[in-house]
């Protein structure tokens, strides 16, 4: 498999909320993006819906959640994998940072698994240069009603800095189409408030650095970790939880297709194991299916993207 990176340039903010409609994450899954995607190819051309599905349930294209980058820096998601740190007195501001450790330099990835990594740079890094959140205020106006205030969070990238995703594909004619789709879903955006301007992005390809290829083509590793919120198929999931480190993730929410339904319904509940989660053994995932009842499938992606650690 090939692989390339694409960077999500953000012309405006975004509104990634796990929660609360206040919330002002900087995150994105992958299941998100496979579901702009599937939303983008129904408005652009419908019958090449269920041969990208395809593609993906079979592992011929493979899409990794968005993460963070600062000008030529690309973060990876920190393992949930106990490292031994150079450390072992504790210092207490280093303990802390590295609870508040979420991405890792990529570069300087073999050196956090060395224990070597300056954590607290990292940290104040990402804080400092990524991008600021806020909660705006808007209104809410409905024909005849009592104007309602709500406030919203939102997260703004500041100049050089977005979020990235890696795209596995086996195909080069699939690039050209799915490019066309990323800028189309720029164009639209991508996240909550879409209707308000957010989420809005250019889109950059670049080509992926030789040392993460080796990463990711590895079959020979003793540990690999995720980066994709993926969910092993019921007959893989033994295998896959022997000596696993992981966190779930709940995802729900309404079906956006508004042919679904005469009426707004949910999704059903689905668990993902989250990007970082760390296993012995590779797993084949899948895309399920999480409506009930409506007129047309709505799929939730589960697919796996492993990079080795050891």
């Amino acid at each position: 498999m090939k692989y390339k990176i694409y960077k999500f340039e953000f012309i405006t903010g975004v509104h990634f909320g796990k929660r609360a409609l206040e919330d002002a994450e900087y995150s994105l899954g992958a299941d998100t993006i496979f579901s702009a995607v599937c939303q983008e190819l129904v408005k652009k051309d419908s019958q090449m819906l269920p041969d990208f599905v395809e593609k993906t349930r079979v592992g011929k294209l493979v899409i990794s959640d968005a993460f963070p980058y600062i000008g030529t820096t690309y973060y990876l998601p920190k393992p949930i994998w106990r490292i031994e740190t150079e450390n072992k007195q504790g210092d207490s501001t280093i303990k802390k940072a590295y609870k508040k450790l979420s991405y890792i330099p990529a570069e300087e990835f073999s050196v956090y698994l060395d224990g070597k990594l300056d954590v607290k740079r990292v940290v104040n890094h990402l804080k400092t240069e990524l991008g600021d959140k806020e909660v705006k205020t808007s209104a809410w106006v409905r024909n005849g009603e009592e104007t309602l205030p709500y406030r919203v969070g939102v997260y703004s990238f500041k100049p050089q800095s977005g979020l990235y995703i890696i795209l596995g594909y086996q195909e080069e004619s699939d690039l050209e189409w799915i490019e066309e789709i990323f800028r189309g879903i720029g164009f639209a955006g991508i996240g909550g408030k879409k209707h308000a301007g957010l989420g809005r992005f250019r889109l950059q390809g670049e080509e992926l650095k030789k040392s993460m290829q080796n990463r990711l083509e590895s079959q020979t590793g003793s540990l690999y970790m995720l980066l994709s919120g993926s969910m092993p198929k019921e007959d893989e999931l033994e295998a896959a939880l022997k000596g696993a480190a992981y966190l779930l993730s709940k995802r729900s929410g309404f079906v956006a297709s508004s042919d679904y339904a005469p009426e707004q319904m949910r999704k059903r509940d689905f668990y993902l194991m989250q990007a970082g989660s760390c296993f012995g053994c590779r797993f084949q995932g899948d895309i399920y299916q999480v409506g009930e009842g409506g007129a047309h499938p709505v799929y939730r992606y589960a697919k796996p993207l492993f990079m080795e650690v050891f």
